[in-house]
């Protein structure tokens, strides 16, 4: 008997999704008679009055593979345990719709779920799960922050495209004898920054894993110049923090948004230095976003197509409750509780890349 597949994305989107979505698909079609619906915009197309789910067939996702974003949408607002709901007097309240979820679920008649997000997302898996429904997550995020899988998909595009980033802004600031700051994403995990540094041959690296001393950095900038000659690259990631262990951002300003909003770290640090005296002509750049999109590198078009196909076996096989991860070399998954214990974020004792980055002379500002 055929089973129908209700699938996902949730939270910020990145290069992949869409490899994901069309390796589900088109594993499913083997299957004979499953069939494949995408939720609009996260778990919204099932819990607004008017859903939006719709059937997803070969036809659809015939060359997505190579397209940033998702067809099927996304949010990082609300969920199914905290959606959002305005009063007819226009004010807002959070309520929890995954009951209203599970019902609509079991009406549809779908046999299982699969939903593709981080952290936030895979809590939701897991909480849908503990209801009594049949969820198979699949990891995504440029953070890569997920400790289960040794890389999510999305991430390494993203350092691709800071590395670019980063390259032209080494060339300007030789040429004008600059120092430049570039703040990357990757929220309270400096795995983007990390590898942008190392990759793009940057001269400090400030990363949340590691205080900084603004101090320390203005030493290493001063070592840059000769006389008036000199240059200086720094990466930054969004959720740096000084000594102080403050991180730089605003609160949420959208209903149903939980996540304080990360970013003019860079601009602060600039102040720091300019306040330290540091006389040379200090510029930030910040990504953002650009991180976020465009065409996923090789390497996560394919990661992504073996998490899709892995997700419709792992279904087949009514292995539910389950993360799909990969652990070199192998696709597999651990428990949405495993998934969830511990974040992954830079081991600055123990990890390869810290010492391979201070091995080249790259200042943490430690």
């Amino acid at each position: 008997m055929g089973k129908k597949i209700l699938v996902a994305t949730g939270g910020g989107d990145c290069p992949g999704l869409n490899a994901v979505i069309r390796g589900i698909v088109k594993r499913a079609d083997q299957e004979g008679d499953w069939k494949v619906y995408g939720c609009m915009e996260s778990f919204n197309g099932i819990l607004k009055d008017h859903m939006d789910i719709r059937r997803l067939t070969n036809q659809d996702v015939a060359g997505i593979h190579v397209k940033g974003g998702t067809i099927i949408k996304t949010t990082n607002r609300g969920g199914p345990f905290h959606f959002p709901v305005q009063k007819p007097d226009g004010s807002w309240v959070i309520e929890d719709r995954s009951a209203l979820l599970k019902k609509r679920v079991e009406e549809l008649g779908f046999d299982a779920i699969i939903n593709i997000g981080g952290d936030g997302s895979q809590r939701i898996s897991l909480g849908l799960s503990q209801m009594g429904l049949n969820v198979v997550g699949v990891p995504k995020t440029i953070d890569n922050d997920l400790s289960s899988t040794d890389f999510t998909f999305g991430f390494q595009t993203a350092v691709e495209i800071a590395t670019e980033a980063f390259d032209k802004l080494v060339t300007t600031a030789s040429s004008h004898n600059r120092i430049f700051i570039m703040e990357v994403m990757g929220r309270d995990a400096g795995w983007i920054a990390l590898n942008t540094a190392i990759a793009g041959g940057a001269e400090v690296c400030i990363i949340p894993e590691i205080p900084y001393d603004p101090r320390i950095i203005a030493q290493k900038i001063a070592a840059r110049y000769q006389n008036e000659y000199g240059f200086c690259n720094i990466v930054i990631a969004e959720g740096a923090k000084a000594l102080d262990g403050k991180v730089t951002g605003v609160a949420p300003s959208a209903v149903g948004d939980q996540h304080i909003k990360l970013g003019g770290v860079g601009e602060k640090l600039k102040s720091e230095l300019e306040s330290l005296g540091v006389q040379h002509d200090i510029r930030v750049t910040v990504l953002g976003h650009l991180q976020r999109g465009g065409t996923p590198i090789a390497y996560d078009r394919v990661l992504a197509t073996e998490f899709g196909v892995k997700a419709v076996e792992l279904i087949k096989e009514e292995k539910y409750g389950n993360m799909v991860v990969y652990n070199h070399p192998k696709i597999s998954y651990v428990s949405l509780e495993k998934a969830l214990e511990t974040p992954n974020f830079v081991k600055p004792e123990t990890s390869d890349l810290v010492r391979t980055a201070r091995g080249v002379g790259i200042s943490f500002g430690d």
